[in-house]
């Protein structure tokens, strides 16, 4: 055992390869990471390829989900135990947590993404979440073969992105915005290069010329943090043919629109209720850029330069569906874009919008 906690304690220091050679035999060792090791009394779960997420309000209050559904287990922790598991998790992820920064986010090596928040932020204990990507590989024809959507549905969704549309990804928390998105940038031609920009790498599109970015946190001093905003200024210099923004959620929504506006292609997530709710969230959001933008520039940038809102929901049986999938015309009235429906569940059946003017011919078909 003493062996073990040596060699874990090797890993915090930091190691400065001078060959590419060892940057591979560095990668190869943090691919060996042993997940009874370092996830300990969760370890489990971890290998459990049904569970999706787990997450630990209290020592005593551990739950997972399973299809959606969450679940309590009858795992017991201490609070010790919780405190070593997250400290031999940040091993892994290069980022701290203590009293000047309660909050962290970041994803393992396996591809799991974590966030730790502590007293005094929370009430009395160290609250975990844990979210396993297991779809993050599917494609489009994979998503609809899961009842995700249907064939005409992801049809249209591979045509728009082929065309070089602007699409959002829009719903609410665990609704399956990544992997739909994911899975979108992953039919962009082969011969473009994607630069995609996140708060945590979870994207992994299967295209051969893609450059990931993410966000960095201030120091100890405070110094060093780059924001969304900044990586976007960064990747308009990378020669980009399509960006992508893994979630919008202030204001870096401005910096976006003006790169999807000047004709370059993007895709993104939002949360949202509805693509309505988007619409209205997307003006909203670049007002925090500063009080000289105003609802008069946000909404025909908003118009002009988004295609395809994608609504999509995690249902009441676990099952996660697209809602609703809308074109935004580039109309704009009463300082709000126009949207119009392609498709949308009444909770048995899609039913065809008419949208006569949409771009691609025949967008119904499969």
């Amino acid at each position: 055992m003493e062996s073990t906690f040596a060699h874990m304690e090797t890993l915090q220091s930091p190691i400065i390869p001078t060959r590419a050679s060892e940057y591979v035999s560095i990668e190869v060792t943090i691919e060996k990471m042993d997940i009874d090791v370092t996830y300990g009394p969760i370890s489990d779960f971890m290998k459990d390829a049904t569970v999706e997420e787990i997450w630990i309000n209290s020592p005593e209050r551990v739950f997972v989900a399973r299809g959606g559904k969450s679940e309590l287990t009858n795992l017991v922790l201490t609070h010790s135990d919780v405190k070593q598991l997250v400290d031999r998790i940040l091993m892994w992820s290069g980022r701290r947590i203590d009293l000047s920064s309660p909050f962290v986010d970041a994803q393992l090596p396996d591809g799991s993404r974590l966030h730790v928040v502590i007293p005094e932020i929370t009430a009395e204990h160290w609250c975990i979440n844990i979210r396993k990507h297991l779809h993050r590989s599917l494609g489009l024809i994979d998503l609809a073969n899961r009842g995700m959507m249907t064939a005409e549905i992801s049809s249209l969704l591979t045509r728009s992105v082929k065309s070089g549309m602007n699409i959002l990804v829009s719903g609410g928390t665990q609704s399956g915005k990544t992997t739909l998105l994911n899975a979108l940038v992953s039919q962009a031609p082969v011969q473009e290069r994607v630069i995609t920009i996140e708060e945590v790498f979870e994207l992994k599109p299967q295209l051969p010329d893609v450059v990931a970015m993410q966000v960095r946190t201030p120091n100890l001093q405070g110094d060093g943090e780059i924001p969304m905003r900044r990586l976007i200024k960064e990747a308009l210099r990378m020669r980009p043919s399509r960006i992508i923004v893994g979630e919008v959620r202030e204001a870096e929504a401005l910096d976006l629109l003006i790169a999807l506006n000047s004709g370059l292609p993007g895709m993104g997530t939002i949360h949202a209720n509805s693509a309505k709710d988007a619409v209205i969230k997307l003006q909203t959001l670049p007002l925090l850029a500063g009080e000289n933008i105003s609802h008069k520039f946000i909404a025909p940038t908003v118009a002009s330069a988004l295609d395809l809102i994608v609504q999509v929901k995690l249902e009441s049986d676990g099952n996660r569906r697209i809602h609703e999938v809308s074109w935004v015309t580039g109309r704009f009235e009463h300082d709000h874009a126009e949207i119009e429906s392609l498709w949308k569940w009444n909770r048995s059946e899609y039913i065809r919008g008419i949208a006569t003017d949409f771009p691609l011919e025949n967008w119904w078909e499969g």
